[in-house]
């Protein structure tokens, strides 16, 4: 059984969270890169309204084989209450069929399962199954904070169970 982390991060917490598992885990990790520019408050607010329309962008890497991996993770800030355009394209262009998913989604709010719920039903439609997620709330936190917060998840999940 081989495990991929595949997450998408701005501000680099959603980085921060991603790192730990895998350094917790001993698994493999891929950054998705969006090549647009989503810093400054203008970008921010369209970056926002991307997410609420799930409009697709253009990413690094553009597409993954999957093909060696049994489980995959997927992470990604919250953005107006939807994971972010990069990892939604990123979502569309890989075969999950028969992959089992853990999702994790950072975010400034207290609406978790509300907001990881998209997520949920992205790669369900793919073909994957949906074994675990959790969310982090991250607004106000320390870098040692959020390390700590993904530490506690990885206990609470039982999340070693399922590394490659």
């Amino acid at each position: 059984m081989k495990t991929l982390i595949i997450y998408y991060s701005n501000s680099g917490k959603t980085h921060l969270v991603a790192k730990t598992l895998a350094v917790n885990l001993n698994v493999d990790m891929v950054r998705i890169n969006d090549l647009k520019n989503r810093d400054g408050f203008k970008n921010r607010l369209l970056s926002s309204i991307n997410a609420l329309r799930e409009t697709k962008t253009d990413i690094v890497p553009a597409k993954l084989n999957l093909n060696e991996y049994d489980i995959i993770y997927f992470g990604t800030p919250i953005w107006a209450g939807n994971p972010t355009p990069a990892i939604l394209t990123i979502i569309d262009r890989c075969d999950l069929r028969g992959k089992d998913v853990i999702l994790f989604a950072t975010m400034n709010s207290n609406h978790g399962e509300a907001n990881i719920k998209r997520l949920e039903e992205k790669v369900k439609t793919r073909g994957a199954r949906v074994i675990e997620s959790f969310t982090l709330k991250t607004q106000n936190k320390s870098s040692e904070k959020i390390i700590m917060d993904t530490e506690t998840m990885i206990e609470i999940l039982d999340l070693k169970m399922y590394k490659g």
